[in-house]
This record gives structure tokens, C-alpha cells and sequence, in this order.
């Protein structure tokens, strides 16, 4: 009697927490692109993460995403993925898989996790253990890393620091579809994803957080590699005409700051970063963000400017950086809370030249305790010259119905 009941309020002392999501998503694309003639885009996801606290200081989290769609975007391939390196997304991959220890000021997570730095929100320069799937640059998703952070908090000070165990990429868009666009010089020639070369060796990087009076200040710093990748072009003649593309992603140092001030209008965010590399293909350059921030009633209102000051510049190319592709532009953001229920947002970047926007309006409603509906169209403009204005072909519209558990 006296083993049951110890066992009933061990369990009652332990929780466990389950939730997740389903939900199909379409997109329609009123033009065809060069090197994709698909106008219609179906994708499935089904999203489920479980937390169990066996101890009130320990905290143990699993999180899976299973995948489908209609444009050969995902692979086929019946496997767990647990690195996410491959090109096309996978399948069924482990998206969190980690356990957080929380004593005191401390707080220690391992495992594959989610590690965010910054304060600016369209864009965020220290930001670097976050790569992203940019299968489509105007939906993009982050990518968990293999690593252990420590985390130190006493309420005026933050002290981050963050080990990454195994090099995790960006996943960049295909080939064959819309969202890469190729140059000129290789019509006619076949293009061959060649694959990557991945580094080897640890990433690190720390950050500092200071709450002072009326306003906060960091400092960030990291040494590894760059998850956006350059490229390598070897040019086959041996039967068809072809291209051979590879991945390759050089060493990264980078030094930076941000601050965050409340004033009585609104509140002032900055952040800056420094990105420093040995290697001659890849340019140096400081990339930084400056943006007012209000909130009234149920309305935020979010707009600034990014910019960038290069430093040193490698005349290469074979380059694929959306964060610098948002430099040199206007950037903003507004939402309203219609009610409880029901949300509308608007994104806008437009390139202080005019020579490239994307603008994304977005509405979204929920129904019952379990179903939401988003409706969303993105317009995308300019020249052909300008890393927005490129995609000039890929405005769309998209519906997603999503079922929560």
C-alpha cells in the first residue's frame, strides 16, 4: 500500500506535456519561371514536440516534423533525419532533441536546440547559430544545432555562452526551382548539384546582456563557420554540357552589439556586426539595422533601415546571402489583433534604390479551440540586377488550414 501510493505521487510530480500541429498549405504562382514550370505548390506538415519535467529542475524535450508535398521540395526517402544537411528537406527529421537543467541563475541545455541572439526583428545581424531553410525566400523556417548553452542570469546581467558540436548549413534553394535564379552565362548547360563540403570542428560564441537603467546593451561574439554557403563551378564537357555546383562554407569570426532603448513615442533598437573570414572568396563587411518600434492598443507598428559598409570586397559571384539581400533597404512590420480570434500583418522590404520590394499581407483566423485558417498573398518587384527584384516571377498567394493538438 505504502509502494503504491509512493508511486502515485511520484507520477503526479512528474508532468508530461504533448502538443503539435497538422497542417496543409497551397501556394499559386501567377508566372512560371525559367527553370520551373510548376504554378501550384502543396505542402503537408505535421509538427509534434512532447516535454516531460521528471524533476523540477530538469526538463527533457523531443520534437519531430513529418513532411509531404507535390514539387519534389522534400526527399522521398523513408529515414529519420537528424542533421538536417540534406538539399531537399527531409521527410521525417528531429527537429528537438534536449535537456535543460535550471539551478539558481543557470540554466544549461545539450542537445539539438534553438539558439537565438539579437533584438531587431525582420532582420538580425548577431544572429549566427540560426541557419534557416530558405527553400523559399519569402517563407523562410529556422534550423535547430547540435549544442550545449549556459546560460547566466541575475536580472541585470546575462551572460550566454554557446557550444556548437557539429556544423549545421542553411539549406539554400534547388536548382531546379524558382527561387533559384540563374545567370545568364550558363543557358544551355545542364546544372549539377555536385553536393557539399561540410567543415569540421567546434563552433563557439558568447554573449553579453546588460539591463541598466532605461535601457539595455550586449555584446556578441563568434568564431566558426558561416551557415550560408559559397560556391565552387566546374564545368563538364565530357557528354552533355554541364555545370557542376558545389556547397563549401568558409570560417567565420564575428564581432557584435546591439542595445534597445524605451522612449516616451516608441522604443529604439539597434544591432550591428562585424563579419571577419580568412578566406578571399568571401567578403568582410559590417551589416547593421536601426529600428522604431510602438505598440497602441491592439496595433504594433515595427520600421527601420538595414544597412552595410564593406570592408573588404571578393568580387565573387557564386554568392547566396539573404541577410545581406535585405541590406540597403527599408524595412517594416505592422500587425493588428482584429480580436481574439483573428490577426492581420504586413511585411514590407523595398530597396532604398527601387530597385527591388517584397511586400507579404497576411490574415489569419481562428475557429474552435483547434483550427486556424491564414490567408497571405506576397509581391515581389524590381530589377533583375537587385537580390529581391530577381524574384520579380514569384509573387503568390497562399491558404493554409492547421489543426492543433
Amino acid at each position: 500500500m505504502l509502494s503504491s501510493l509512493i508511486l502515485v505521487v511520484g507520477l503526479q510530480a512528474q508532468t508530461l506535456e504533448q502538443r503539435g500541429f497538422i497542417e496543409t498549405r497551397v501556394s499559386g504562382y501567377p508566372q512560371t519561371a525559367p527553370n520551373d514550370s510548376g504554378q501550384a505548390i502543396g505542402e503537408s506538415l505535421l509538427r509534434y514536440e512532447a516535454v516531460w519535467r521528471p524533476k523540477p529542475w530538469l526538463k527533457l524535450t523531443v520534437g519531430l516534423d513529418a513532411r509531404m508535398d507535390t514539387h519534389q521540395q522534400f526527399d522521398r526517402a523513408a529515414r529519420l533525419d537528424v542533421e538536417d544537411r540534406p538539399a531537399q528537406r527531409p521527410s521525417l527529421s528531429l527537429r528537438r532533441l534536449s535537456a535543460i537543467v535550471h539551478k539558481g541563475n543557470v540554466t544549461v541545455e545539450a542537445g539539438r536546440q534553438f539558439v537565438r541572439w539579437g533584438k531587431t526583428d525582420i532582420l538580425t545581424p548577431t544572429d549566427r547559430f540560426a541557419p534557416k531553410d530558405f527553400l523559399s525566400i519569402s517563407a523562410t523556417d529556422f534550423l535547430s544545432i547540435p549544442a550545449a548553452r549556459a546560460t547566466y542570469d541575475n536580472g541585470t546581467d546575462t551572460v550566454d555562452l554557446v557550444l556548437q558540436f557539429r556544423f549545421t548549413p542553411s539549406r539554400t534553394p534547388l536548382w531546379n526551382q524558382r527561387w533559384t535564379v540563374l545567370p545568364p552565362q550558363v543557358n544551355g548547360f545542364d546544372i549539377v548539384d555536385a553536393g557539399a563540403r561540410y567543415p569540421g570542428g567546434t563552433e563557439e560564441g558568447i554573449r553579453w546582456n546588460h539591463n541598466a537603467k532605461g535601457f539595455e546593451y550586449g555584446f556578441t561574439f563568434y568564431q566558426g563557420f558561416n551557415h550560408l554557403p559559397l560556391f565552387d563551378a566546374a564545368l563538364d564537357l565530357k557528354s552533355k554540357p554541364s555545370v557542376d555546383i558545389t556547397r563549401y562554407y568558409p570560417d567565420l569570426r564575428q564581432y557584435g552589439a546591439a542595445t534597445a532603448i524605451p522612449l516616451h513615442w516608441f522604443t529604439l533598437k539597434a544591432e550591428a556586426a562585424y563579419y571577419q573570414t580568412s578566406n578571399t572568396k568571401m567578403d568582410e563587411f559590417v551589416l547593421y539595422v536601426i529600428q522604431l518600434e510602438r505598440i497602441v492598443g491592439e496595433w504594433t507598428f515595427v520600421g527601420g533601415y538595414a544597412g552595410e559598409a564593406v570592408q573588404r570586397d571578393a568580387q565573387n559571384p557564386l554568392l547566396f546571402s539573404p541577410d545581406r539581400g535585405l541590406a540597403k533597404a527599408f524595412l517594416g512590420r505592422t500587425s493588428y489583433n482584429w480580436d481574439a480570434n483573428t490577426t492581420l500583418a504586413l511585411d514590407a522590404a523595398v530597396r532604398q534604390n527601387g530597385e527591388g520590394s517584397l511586400v507579404h499581407f497576411e490574415y489569419s483566423r481562428a475557429v474552435g479551440q483547434h483550427w486556424r485558417a491564414t490567408a497571405g498573398a506576397s509581391w515581389i518587384h524590381g530589377d533583375s540586377s537587385d537580390f529581391l527584384g530577381q524574384y520579380h516571377r514569384n509573387s503568390s498567394g497562399t491558404l493554409a488550414l492547421r489543426y492543433s493538438f
